[in-house]
């Protein structure tokens, strides 16, 4: 709780949660619920902050994770009566976008990017690869759904199916959120749910963010010019720190920057 001094009014404070990287569960330096609750459950600490303010960066991730983090925010949000401003710095796309709806309002800078509402799935395929050097796949399942999509085999069309189908309920559940959300802001819904992303202004103009704004200049403005930022964000460990486990940190860097390059960043 703050201290207040009688006769000295106490000045203004925002709680700033940086949310920056690829959401994936158990994330080591991207975004996951189970790191990012602590720092949320400071930030929200009731009678601390007139407001908390999320500053994302991210190009998407874990559909799951996006959720879990949007619904602790908004809990917490709610319990402590606090109005929650998302400020988008270079991109909030997919579940990064998914992350800046849990806010009551929504800012970004002109350059950033917005939206890809959609799902996705990737993968490789090996099969002649093995089979061009003789090795042989030796797979035994007791359920004839079990080894779907192994990528040492080829596709299967009732794999096929199962996937689309179950990116497609995905799809759905994404455009709910975001319809539940931002529902009465939009002002189309025909092109902003293809996976599709625009610029600041565009987006402003679908009413997919609130307005074109950066934090410290839209937090002075709604609660005065002496307003200050308190930034919580997640701490290295000791091996972090000290560049320590190199190869593990570079497959993670090498991870987000694959993601971020989808979006020319």
């Amino acid at each position: 709780m703050k201290l207040k001094i009688p006769f000295l009014p106490s000045k203004p404070t925002v709680a700033v949660v940086k949310m920056s990287g690829v959401i994936s569960a158990g994330a080591r330096s991207g975004l996951c619920d189970q790191t990012l609750s602590p720092i949320l459950e400071k930030a929200f600490k009731k009678g601390q902050h007139e407001a908390v303010a999320l500053l994302i960066n991210s190009p998407g991730g874990s559909p799951v994770q996006s959720s879990l983090i949007s619904s602790r925010v908004k809990r917490l949000a709610k319990e402590n009566q606090m109005p929650v401003y998302a400020f988008v710095e270079d991109v909030a796309a997919s579940g990064g976008y998914w992350l800046a709806c849990s806010a009551d309002e929504i800012y970004a800078d002109t350059g950033s990017i917005i939206g890809s509402i959609g799902v996705i799935s990737a993968g490789f395929g090996f099969q002649e690869l093995i089979d061009k050097y003789g090795v042989e796949r030796r797979v035994h399942t007791a359920g004839k759904s079990k080894s779907m999509l192994d990528p040492f085999k080829k596709e299967r069309p009732e794999d096929i199916k199962r996937l689309k189908r179950i990116l497609s309920e995905m799809h759905e559940l994404f455009i709910t959120y975001v319809e539940k959300t931002r529902g009465g802001k939009l002002t189309q819904k025909d092109d902003i749910f293809t996976g599709e992303i625009w610029l600041g202004e565009k987006a402003k103009e679908l009413g997919l963010i609130d307005g074109i704004g950066h934090l410290d200049n839209v937090m002075k403005e709604k609660f005065g010019n002496k307003t200050r930022i308190k930034i919580y964000g997640q701490k290295k460990n000791f091996l972090q720190r000290f560049g320590v486990n190199l190869i593990n940190e570079a497959g993670v860097y090498l991870e987000e920057r694959a993601a971020f390059s989808r979006f020319g960043l």
